[in-house]
């Protein structure tokens, strides 16, 4: 016989929150944060600081509302790590197809077309389709494989994927403002020594 709490692990306790499910509270951090990045991102954008950091702001909200723990047991801290880890892939994907350029007048601008626009909207649903899945589809399996690989409970998925889009957002930001000082090194005139 099994038991119920393999290596010191108890199993994952599904907290209840009579006002918002995990999958709500996906659905609005994952909707709230795909509205504002194609909101500043897509079509031909100029780069501006409150631009680039609009996004970076509304993640830095969403933190604090949705990341209730940081839970370090068993290998909730590897979950939480592939998160940011995937994250930071994403974003340098994003960011690759956000193609920079300098107009003649001299005001750096972006292009954010469909490429870029669907690997934040597929991102987006599969974190909102994973977190209702936890809830309706496949609620024992992700039970039993937290158990199995000691993962302790919601918090740390929800904390993975929070990670994920902070991290994804951080990086298409650094990717943005590379651009922009490669943009504007470029237009400055090199002194010539003789």
């Amino acid at each position: 016989m099994r038991s119920a709490k393999p290596h010191g692990i108890s199993p994952l306790k599904i907290r209840s929150n009579p006002l918002m499910s995990q999958f709500l509270t996906a659905l609005i951090a994952s909707g709230t944060i795909l509205l504002v990045i194609l909101a500043t991102d897509l079509g031909q954008r100029r780069i501006t600081t409150t631009r680039v950091l609009r996004s970076v702001i509304v993640v830095a909200v969403i933190i604090p509302i949705f990341v209730h723990s940081f839970p370090t047991q068993g290998n909730d801290l590897s979950l939480q790590l592939v998160g940011i880890g995937t994250g930071i892939i994403c974003g340098l994907i994003a960011g690759s197809l956000l193609p920079a350029h300098r107009r003649p007048s001299g005001e750096l601008y972006t292009t954010g077309g469909l490429g870029y626009a669907l690997v934040w909207i597929v991102l987006s649903l599969g974190r909102v389709v994973f977190a209702y899945g936890a809830e309706h589809w496949f609620a024992a399996d992700l039970v039993r494989f937290s158990i199995d690989y000691r993962i302790s409970g919601p918090d740390t998925y929800a904390n993975a994927f929070v990670f994920m889009s902070l991290a994804m957002v951080l990086t298409r930001t650094t990717v943005l403002m590379s651009k922009m000082r490669r943009l504007k090194a470029a237009a400055v005139p090199v002194p010539v020594t003789r």
